[in-house]
């Protein structure tokens, strides 16, 4: 079983999307036995005495436009024992994976990896809470999961 958390700052937006379009999408091969798929925050901000917050209702407004749900969804921190867990962390963006490895404590077995780099456009997925374009997030992320998964078949 392949294991991959989906990196964001805040897990209420990027990272969430890219968690259940990446389900989605293993679900259409018929793959969910062979893959966990979470998401989790590189901060705190969305997270309030123990309890993350909901996805944003724009990004989840977003995936249901596509019919994915994401229903039940809260922000989670990624924690440095999460590098035994997982095989892969996917990040949004540069700053996400420079508070990847400072968490993480570096990334002796090179598991840590931005979401675009798995494009023909490497770069980051711009953050739709300062952009408010879910819709590009999506198409950027939708991309980004599909060729990940490609590499992972």
């Amino acid at each position: 079983m392949r294991k991959i958390m989906f990196v964001c700052h805040g897990n209420i937006c990027r990272s969430p999307m890219a968690e259940f379009i990446f389900k989605r999408m293993v679900a259409e091969r018929g793959l969910e036995a062979e893959f966990e798929i979470r998401s989790s925050a590189t901060s705190t901000e969305e997270i309030w005495n123990g309890i993350g917050n909901p996805v944003y209702p724009p990004a989840e407004a977003e995936l249901s436009k596509h019919g994915i749900s994401c229903n039940g969804k809260r922000a989670v921190q990624l924690q440095k024992s999460d590098y035994d867990k997982y095989d892969l962390f996917v990040g949004m963006d540069s700053a996400n994976i420079r508070n990847m490895h400072r968490i993480l404590g570096g990334d002796p077995e090179g598991k840590i990896r931005k979401l675009m780099d798995y494009t023909a456009r490497p770069g980051d997925v711009a953050d739709p809470w300062y952009s408010d374009r879910f819709d590009i997030a999506y198409r950027d992320i939708y991309e980004g999961c599909a060729g990940l998964l490609e590499s992972l078949i």
